[in-house]
């Protein structure tokens, strides 16, 4: 699917990036080239300097700002794949920096449309969040209106080939930010007790493997204007501090602004349009205003009034399961 093939990632050098880089050219030793679009010069550094990327010459480093449209426009030229992975995704950050925000996930995402089809990228996977299912912070909000964008973006092609389509996935475990290295620093720094927001609070569990594979999915089966979203187990926050530290106890601190008791995947209004797969659900646009008859949305319909979300997620994971998926991270 992907040999032959060069492959751009927005945002390459964050956790998603790397692994999925990695996984791409020890699955696809044929894959063209792999470039890694950022900003930061000294994550660029690092991971050119990690021992599974060293010397190979099929990687490229590309410093660049996806705000920066003549700078896309100079990094896509011979792409055929694009993975949309830059954001600024720090809740408390887009609250306090709101116009930064925008300028980054709204006005970069526009900026990564206009120039995936200018330049006659084939298929574009952008990453969405469960923050943009009924968003109630800013981050969400405007990952939201960037999903829609991408959605929309199938309308403005033209004659082009160019596809769009976007998977939508929580936090992941282990990466930077998440529950897990949080919890860590604190056990090794010999807290008394484990915070909680809400005692209540459910996660979807999703390792990095597992979000590689999505966009691989996505890939493979896309026509354009599909949001995908993957059936993955749900856990119990106070579970999860049980299993990683069963001697402290658990310190309920308060709900914080901007965030919810359980991971939202699909709302109640996205339903109607959503249809299940098996192993993902895909989310269908509302409207099509591309060529329709390209377009087309197989699987089951999910029953009326459907919502998909950590809380009420019918796939559970034991302490046991989590002590070992722990231990593989």
């Amino acid at each position: 699917m992907l040999n032959g093939k060069s492959i751009l990632i927005t945002g390459g050098t964050g956790s998603f990036g790397k692994k999925f880089a990695e996984t791409i050219l020890r699955d696809y030793p044929e894959i063209q080239r792999i470039v890694i679009y950022s900003r930061d010069e000294f994550k660029q550094f690092q991971m050119s300097n990690m021992p599974q990327f060293v010397g190979n010459e099929k990687l490229r480093y590309f410093i660049g700002d996806v705000r920066d449209e003549q700078r896309l426009c100079r990094a896509f030229d011979g792409v055929d794949i694009v993975v949309h992975a830059a954001a600024l995704k720090q809740v408390p950050a887009c609250e306090y920096n709101p116009f930064e925000a925008v300028k980054t996930n709204v006005i970069g995402a526009e900026n990564v449309i206009n120039t995936a089809i200018d330049k006659s990228v084939k298929k574009v996977v952008a990453l969405s969040t469960d923050k943009a299912c009924s968003p109630i912070n800013l981050y969400g909000a405007t990952k939201l209106c960037s999903d829609k964008l991408f959605i929309a973006g199938n309308a403005y092609v033209g004659s082009k080939e160019t596809r769009f389509c976007v998977v939508r996935y929580g936090n992941v475990a282990g990466s930077r930010g998440s529950v897990i290295p949080y919890f860590k620093k604190l056990i090794a720094g010999k807290a008394k007790s484990l915070p909680i927001t809400d005692v209540r609070m459910t996660r979807f569990w999703l390792v990095l493997e597992e979000a590689v594979e999505m966009v691989l999915h996505a890939l493979e089966v896309m026509h354009g204007g599909e949001l995908f979203v993957r059936k993955i187990p749900s856990m119990k926050l106070t579970d999860l501090a049980k299993t990683m530290a069963p001697d402290l106890p658990i310190k309920e601190v308060g709900i914080r602004p901007g965030e919810k008791i359980h991971e939202v995947m699909i709302s109640r209004e996205d339903s109607m349009n959503t249809r299940d797969f098996g192993n993902y659900y895909i989310i269908g646009p509302s409207i099509t205003w591309w060529k329709t008859a390209q377009y087309r949305l197989e699987g089951q319909p999910v029953p009326e009034g459907f919502e998909y979300h950590s809380g009420n997620n019918s796939d559970w994971l034991t302490i046991d399961q989590m002590t070992e998926l722990i231990s593989k991270l």
